[in-house]
């Protein structure tokens, strides 16, 4: 430090305030939001810490000063929480045969007219032309009911106990032999969940649709929004998620099938709902994709909130992010090959 001069040691002294931050946002995904649900916010500021760090890293390369080890050792210590941001090269498209999945909110298919456009239309071009095996939607729109009717015979569609006009659907290729919907108290949101067949295969799909943070995607419009209840709701919405996921791993639990979760989670990988989901499944993205794998559009903030997790059997061929703004959330789809049949299957 001492030879340093004064803007220097100033960088210095932000540097290890970040990564002291960084290092500290490590433990977010082990807080329950429930008793700590104002601490749970901070999770959304990982992104922003990683890449402070990796700033002030490269600001004292440039300059050849040993203090780029502070950063550098805070990011290698954290490199999956790096990794679950940014991957360098993956796989968007997989030449091998396997099940092509796609997640997408469409955020009731622009009915209050957020957008310019015919967007239902488009959404409907864009799904027919990526051609999804199976294809999850969050917050679909009672009158978009014949939408996807074309391509998917087999369709289960669910609307919640809030609201008969808007919910959540799954529509398959592939035959679905059981179906049902996991109700969350004192919400609009709900999960589905459908049995499909692929040859000798039964496989679980869950589409969930957590608790929405209820953040107008716009920094103008937060810079004006009262910090205080903004920060308020946002730790309400986290210690629902939180009951959200208990009700979905209990019913996950008792599932005999291997099983797919995809959705809109509406929470980080760095937060403790995305860590008791994903358990020792494989994130698509960290598996095959590239780049900051951005699903919700927040300006030029790379959030990524949507998801696909898979059985740790099945391998993920391809990952593939989308940049088609015909929502506040973009399409994100998987190639997954489904492995082996479970031994109980194979009985049969």
């Amino acid at each position: 430090m001492k030879k340093l001069g004064f803007l220097n040691k100033v960088v210095f002294f932000l540097n290890t305030v970040f990564a002291v931050l960084l290092l500290l946002s490590y433990v977010l995904p082990y807080v329950f939001p429930k008793q700590f649900p104002l601490i749970s916010v901070l999770s959304l500021t990982v992104p922003v810490f990683i890449i402070v760090n990796a700033v002030f890293m490269l600001y004292w390369l440039i300059q050849l000063k040993r203090q780029f080890m502070l950063s550098l050792i805070i990011l290698i210590i954290g490199y999956k929480y790096v990794g679950a941001m940014y991957r360098i090269s993956g796989e968007s498209e997989s030449r091998e045969e396997g099940v092509r999945l796609m997640t997408y909110n469409v955020r009731i298919f622009n009915a209050y007219g957020w957008l310019e456009g015919n967007i239902p239309e488009k959404i409907t071009e864009l799904v027919e032309r990526e051609d999804p095996d199976v294809l999850c939607v969050q917050e679909f729109y009672h009158k978009q009911e014949d939408a996807f009717n074309k391509n998917y015979p087999h369709q289960f569609i669910k609307y919640t106990t809030l609201n008969n006009r808007t919910g959540q659907a799954i529509f398959s290729k592939y035959p679905i032999v059981e179906r049902g919907s996991l109700e969350f108290p004192k919400t609009g949101n709900n999960a589905l969940y459908a049995d499909i067949v692929k040859g000798k295969d039964t496989i679980r799909i869950y589409n969930l649709h957590l608790e929405s943070l209820h953040i107008v995607p716009s920094k103008e419009h937060i810079s004006v929004e009262n910090p205080e209840v903004l920060y308020k709701r946002m730790g309400k919405a986290f210690a629902l998620q939180h009951r959200q996921v208990e009700i979905f791993d209990e019913h996950r639990q008792k599932c005999r099938h291997k099983m797919i979760v995809a959705g809109d989670f509406n929470n980080t990988p760095y937060s403790y709902v995305y860590r008791q989901i994903k358990g020792d499944m494989k994130d698509s993205f960290i598996e095959m994709g590239s780049g900051f794998g951005r699903s919700y559009d927040f300006d030029y903030f790379p959030m990524r909130i949507d998801f696909i997790l898979t059985d740790p059997e099945m391998e993920v061929m391809a990952h593939k992010n989308y940049s088609e703004r015909l929502s506040d959330h973009y399409p994100v789809m998987a190639t997954i090959r489904l492995g082996q049949a479970a031994p109980e299957e194979k009985e049969k």
